[in-house]
């Protein structure tokens, strides 16, 4: 979105939704008290950096107790989801079966915690940004002729160890994969356009046909994409991941 919105300046309104309540609440920040949010960040990044790796760790675990209490405003959830980010293990954003970030604390020598001239671009083109937390079916109000939808849902695991990633308190089956290819039908019957990512299951397993079936109707592309996030090294790299479309060539 940012990149179309930045090489398109016509494009005069978009809508960005997700299911994540403390993403939803950065991104408003951002755009409402992005100034409060530099203050904030500053003063943690100033308190955190001097410290020695011990030390770090243990402020660490105490911000991100702090951030599952949900006790705290706005501009506070928004500073610590941006810290936990940039602070934590490779960046991953995992949640347990209580909905608690459980993430374990990086070791990165210097982290870039406060980048406030990103932080006011980003807020800059949020302007023109309507920002929905909730259920993705909520944004088929928006279909036509004239919209285009890109999905990135949770991706389906490739291996019973992969799971480990799980976004939300209630997961992402197979069901809601189903669910989901549901939604880009009605998308289609409303004349809209719409690109989706997922996993490619053929790299584990060849014979493991889901999304070939599932989008049968659709056009489906594999493409290669660089992974940084596994237990050992030998599973970082790139990986094939599928492109589903409605549009041809997309």
């Amino acid at each position: 979105m940012f990149w179309i919105l930045q090489n398109y300046p016509n494009i005069t309104r978009a809508v960005i939704n997700d299911i994540n309540p403390e993403l939803i609440c950065t991104y408003r920040v951002i755009k409402t008290r992005v100034e409060e949010l530099i203050e904030t960040l500053s003063a943690i990044q100033a308190e955190y950096l001097p410290k020695c790796q011990e030390d770090r760790k243990d402020y660490f675990l105490q911000k991100r107790s702090l951030y599952n209490s949900r006790k705290i405003d706005d501009v506070q959830t928004a500073a610590l989801f941006i810290f936990l980010n940039r602070t934590c293990f490779n960046g991953l954003y995992r949640v347990n079966s209580k909905g608690e970030f459980n993430v374990p604390h990086g070791k990165y020598v210097n982290p870039k915690i406060c980048d406030a001239d990103n932080l006011r671009a980003v807020s800059a083109i949020l302007q023109k940004v309507e920002i929905m937390c909730g259920d993705y079916s909520e944004t088929l109000k928006f279909a036509s002729r004239n919209t285009l939808f890109y999905c990135d849902p949770p991706y389906r695991p490739l291996t019973e160890t992969s799971a480990f990633t799980s976004y939300t308190k209630d997961g992402f089956s197979d069901e809601d994969q189903i669910r989901l290819k549901q939604f880009y039908d009605s998308l289609t019957d409303c004349g809209a356009s719409f690109i989706a990512s997922n996993s490619d299951p053929t790299v584990t397993n060849p014979g493991d046909r889901f999304f070939d079936r599932l989008y049968d109707r659709f056009f489906i592309k594999r493409v290669s994409a660089s992974r940084m996030i596994n237990s050992k090294p030998s599973g970082r790299g790139d990986i094939s991941e599928i492109m589903i479309s409605n549009v041809v060539n997309a």
